[in-house]
């Protein structure tokens, strides 16, 4: 039974639609593994280039664009929206909250596997910018919709100091075996990658830190979350609008078995 109309990126008819967590063309016939929702916002100062990059092209039919005025609202407006198996485009790490809010919300325990440069683990209190891009995966922790010991942090090698000793003593997994141990005793997975995660000149991405995984290494990471556990949803953010991404995004989403 058709759910959710949207565009389909081979044919541009609208008529690709939901059936279930899977997308069919209903002109061309393709099918797809996620419904793409664009998410063209930064919370923060000086983010333009990361909320351009949400209208790359990536090979999944547009299931909706969010755009909001408030941070509080574009979370809410996932709960509308959002596709059973949403592919989240964004925009800043921001992006990833009402999805997660959405399927933690629901009857499955769900595991989250945050792959950034930076822990996202500020509050207004610690944060040295002030940026709401550097406080999602503490709201999502300080609110209770999930919990530390079902999130592995990976990537991250850029901390501040106030999120150095919350990781310490919150009981997030990151280290080897992170991602294991979130998943454990889990249902379901959400991956939110930002792309700063990879090594500079591997995407272009809005904040590049040295020392990240090659382009390689997170496809192979991308494939063994896949293959522990069911991907209920994803999400890409922290990147710039260059067309070189495109391909080697659709790569990383197939890895996700997306």
């Amino acid at each position: 039974m058709s759910r959710l109309r949207a565009r389909c990126p081979d044919c541009r008819t609208l008529t690709a639609v939901a059936i279930g967590p899977e997308y069919q063309c209903h002109s061309c016939g393709r099918e797809f593994g996620a419904g793409l929702v664009r998410v063209p916002r930064a919370w923060g100062e000086g983010g333009e280039a990361m909320a351009a990059a949400a209208w790359l092209e990536l090979p999944y039919p547009e299931a909706g664009v969010v755009e909001a005025d408030s941070l509080a609202e574009q979370t809410l407006m996932f709960a509308a929206e959002l596709p059973d198996r949403p592919l989240v485009l964004g925009g800043c790490c921001c992006a990833h909250l009402g999805a997660i809010e959405r399927f933690a919300a629901g009857d499955e325990t769900l595991a989250v596997v945050w792959i950034d440069a930076h822990g996202d683990l500020n509050t207004l209190a610690s944060s040295p910018s002030g940026n709401a891009w550097g406080m999602p995966l503490r709201m999502l922790l300080d609110d209770g919709s999930i919990e530390a010991t079902n999130v592995a942090l990976v990537g991250a090698r850029n901390l501040d100091p106030g999120e150095v000793e919350f990781i310490a003593s919150s009981g997030l997994h990151t280290d080897d075996g992170a991602v294991e141990r979130a998943l454990a005793g889990t249902d379901a997975v959400y991956v939110a990658l930002d792309a700063d995660s990879v090594e500079p000149g591997e995407l272009g991405v809005f904040m590049p830190e040295p020392d990240g995984l090659v382009l390689s290494e997170l496809e192979e990471l991308l494939r063994s979350i896949a293959a522990r556990s069911r991907v209920a949803g994803a999400g890409l953010s922290g990147l710039v609008a260059e067309p070189a991404n495109e391909p080697k995004l659709a790569r990383l989403c197939a890895a996700l078995d997306l």
